[in-house]
């Protein structure tokens, strides 16, 4: 159960409907986004700091915020320049984006809402600097691929920790979540 990050960037942009307009569209935009990172970082934390649970996994260790912060702008930059076209080294970057929350110990059940709360602070500052809905569309569309890579990280984190040491074929793992699933 090991994620090839291309492949799965590949497969997200075709679920999410990531179209060349919708890159275009963000490269013209990169400097305004550039431009707005801090102040998205700002409002990140500062709705991520009010939950308890998320406060201590923020403050574990001395230092940790302040890196999470320097580290959330240039992410958020990037959604504007893919990097190289949104190909293999943003999947690459992304996919080590999803393995560090893991490490971390931030859950999805963090993830997917702070997740909203950049969607929806991005959707703020574009009604107010006057952009066009489409760009609000399609940073929607690159941030739900975004959340897809961390939210995938899980699982494969996960599974590999349980096919380890249990022993268990992956096909045994797969029948026997199918199963619990269908008893819950």
């Amino acid at each position: 159960m090991s994620l090839n990050s291309h492949t799965f960037m590949t497969t997200m942009e075709k679920r999410v409907n990531f179209t060349s307009e919708d890159k275009a569209l963000l490269k013209f935009h990169a400097e305004w986004g550039k431009a707005i990172a801090p102040t998205m970082a700002d409002h990140f934390y500062e709705y991520l700091s009010r939950d308890p649970e998320m406060n201590a996994i923020m403050n574990a260790k001395e230092g940790r915020i302040h890196r999470l912060r320097e580290t959330f702008i240039p992410w958020f930059y990037e959604m504007f320049t893919g990097m190289d076209e949104w190909g293999n080294a943003y999947a690459d970057r992304r996919w080590r984006i999803g393995l560090v929350h893991v490490q971390i110990g931030i859950g999805p059940q963090h993830v997917v809402p702070a997740m909203a709360t950049v969607v929806n602070e991005v959707s703020k500052q574009l009604k107010a600097d006057g952009k066009p809905e489409e760009l609000r569309d399609a940073l929607g569309r690159i941030c739900m691929i975004d959340l897809a890579f961390i939210e995938q990280a899980y699982v494969e984190v996960s599974s590999a920790a349980v096919l380890k040491e249990t022993g268990w074929t992956e096909g045994l793992f797969r029948r026997l979540i199918a199963t619990g699933a269908g008893s819950m």
